[in-house]
């Protein structure tokens, strides 16, 4: 006789519902795209990832002043200083992470930094970060890299539950940055 540990332990088997559980059929929980592609950006795609990084710098109450020339500098130009991925939902871009090389010299270790992930509302919740987490983590991987690291607000524990939950360690943050304006 199956038993709730079996049905959830077999991935193929729908989990049973707990008594008194509901199933969402609203508009928003089906609104998933049914393909969604990872891929590396593209030149179209910079005015849409220009649109989601502003949506995170307005999230975090920062000032955003990207652009696609800016990003087709950073991303296309003669020396590329960001990776890009999007996630690709067929009729429109719906997330993004953006990669930055790193450097331990004391350790000899190069590295990448996750510096954003995003997902557009309507479409959190369904796997799409993870896909762009597990992306990264391959080109940081295919570009020789030892790890790959990221950083979460202090007070965004939702963060700190995904990044830990996809085994990203947390690391004590020791001393100051600071940063020094060249133009």
């Amino acid at each position: 006789m199956p038993t709730l540990s079996n049905a959830i332990s077999d991935p193929l088997k729908p989990a049973p519902l707990l008594p008194n559980s509901q199933i969402n059929l609203s508009e928003a929980a089906l609104s998933r795209p049914p393909v969604v592609a990872i891929r590396a950006a593209r030149r179209a795609d910079l005015p849409q990832l220009g649109e989601m990084i502003a949506a995170l710098a307005t999230h975090h109450n920062d000032a955003s002043a990207i652009t696609p020339e800016i990003l087709e500098r950073d991303l296309f130009g003669p020396v590329p200083w960001i990776t890009a991925l999007v996630a690709d939902g067929g009729e429109g871009l719906i997330g993004y992470a953006i990669l930055v090389p790193l450097y331990r010299a004391q350790e000899g270790k190069r590295g990448m930094d996750l510096h954003h992930l995003f997902v557009r509302e309507g479409h959190r919740g369904h796997g799409i970060g993870h896909h762009l987490v597990t992306r990264a983590r391959d080109l940081a991987r295919n570009a020789g890299c030892d790890y790959l690291s990221v950083g979460a607000a202090t007070g965004n524990f939702a963060a700190h539950r995904f990044y830990e939950h996809l085994d990203f360690k947390p690391r004590p943050v020791t001393g100051m940055r600071y940063t020094q304006a060249l133009a």
